[in-house]
């Protein structure tokens, strides 16, 4: 008798899951020599030294032990501080924030902590694929909302129609902005209409802002500041700072929820290394403003790129924050982005992740992202248009 016989089965809301698209393709790709890889959200930035050092001192000194589990006291007040100064929040107490394993895990203890078992949450697509898996996990139901028509932008109406048409108890909405993957964002106007609507629906609001420092065109308004009684806001110094291997997230809501929140996240976590909490702390206080120069970097490179795809036949999203271009496959290629960017990848030598693994709704696009090098971004469009002429040469 094998072991498959007599051991019971493993769960099968996790045997269920589908593989996330995104970490999917690129493990598809990863032994491909010579690739470029235009494909991570991964900040093309070092660590500013002031955080560096802060986390070296904080390890000679022993700060091995456990920390505070809803997050180290310092940390906290630093982030309330930081958040409420710049986005006009009212939470800038420290009970108000929790310190997640970056914003993965905040996103998880969010929808345990709001979702009973079939209640529906509504998400604006394309948007980051993690989120169906982790919603899965916590039992919700996901009610897509596709925002292809509306120039990938949610708007009043969409929700109004949503909540009205669907049969599923929708009990809160996802709300990520600037967006990944299409790095469209949304003007003040825009927010009070949608806070509004979300208001007049009961709707608590998850406000993912992790990007909100890379708004380039316009000042990045929190929803939290509009509708604080009833938003979430779920963010992290990945983005702002380049720490994504630091991973560090916050929580920041009224005290309420995060009193329940927190019983959650100490199931989950417990509590993250103090050394890398005080490295953090730094990085609100002495390093507060390392995301100007980044972003007006990336702000050169998506204005140098997105011209140069467009003469390559692209139909490119006006990206406004974030640093990814979502663009719609030439005419006279293959329309199914999986395909086309896999055979980009093993003949073009490029990667780019497939619109697939965002949405149903965006099966001919492609996410582009240009947090790489100058370099390695000038290479990529030189080998794209190499890989264009012989497509076309052969047609």
């Amino acid at each position: 008798m094998t072991q498959n016989e007599f051991v019971q089965p493993l769960n099968t809301k996790v045997t269920s899951l589908v593989p996330d698209g995104l970490t999917g393709f690129q493990k598809q790709v990863r032994d491909i020599p010579d690739l470029l890889r235009l494909t991570f959200g991964e900040p093309g930035f070092n660590v500013d030294d002031n955080i560096k050092n802060a986390v070296i001192s904080s390890i000679t000194n022993n700060n091995s032990h456990y920390a505070d589990a809803q997050g180290e006291r310092d940390l906290r007040q630093a982030a309330a501080a930081y958040y409420s100064s710049r986005y006009d929040l009212p939470f800038d107490n420290e009970n108000n924030v929790i310190v997640t394993v970056g914003a993965s895990e905040a996103i998880n203890v969010i929808f345990m902590t709001l979702l009973n078992e079939g209640e529906g949450l509504m998400i604006p697509e394309p948007a980051y694929a993690p989120y169906t898996a982790s919603l899965d996990l916590a039992r919700g139901k996901k009610i897509a909302v596709n925002t292809r028509p509306t120039n990938f932008k949610l708007t009043p109406e969409l929700v109004a129609q949503t909540i009205e048409e669907s049969d599923v108890n929708i009990k809160a909405v996802l709300f990520n902005y600037p967006v990944n993957p299409t790095g469209v964002t949304y003007s003040r106007e825009e927010l009070e209409a949608l806070a509004d609507v979300f208001k007049k629906y009961h709707l608590w609001v998850i406000s993912d802002e992790i990007y909100a420092q890379l708004t380039y065109d316009q000042e990045h308004v929190s929803m939290v500041s509009l509708l604080p009684e009833q938003s979430i806001l779920m963010t992290g110094l990945s983005k702002s700072h380049a720490m994504t291997g630091y991973r560090i997230g916050f929580i920041i809501a009224d005290k309420a929820f995060v009193d329940q929140a927190q019983k959650v996240h100490e199931a989950l976590t417990f509590a993250l290394p103090k050394f890398i909490q005080d490295g953090a702390t730094v990085a609100l206080t002495k390093s507060a403003n390392v995301a100007d120069g980044m972003r007006s970097v990336y702000k050169k490179r998506r204005d140098w790129m997105v011209p140069r795809l467009e003469e390559l036949g692209f139909e490119v999203v006006p990206a406004e924050g974030a640093f990814y271009i979502f663009a719609k496959i030439p005419a006279d290629m293959n329309q199914d982005s999986e395909a086309f960017a896999m055979d980009l990848a093993q003949n073009g030598h490029v990667a780019v992740i497939p619109g697939a693994a965002f949405s149903e709704y965006t099966p001919e696009y492609v996410r582009i992202s240009y947090a790489a090098s100058d370099e390695d971004l000038q290479e990529a469009i030189r080998r794209m248009n190499v890989y264009f002429d012989k497509k076309r040469s052969n047609k």
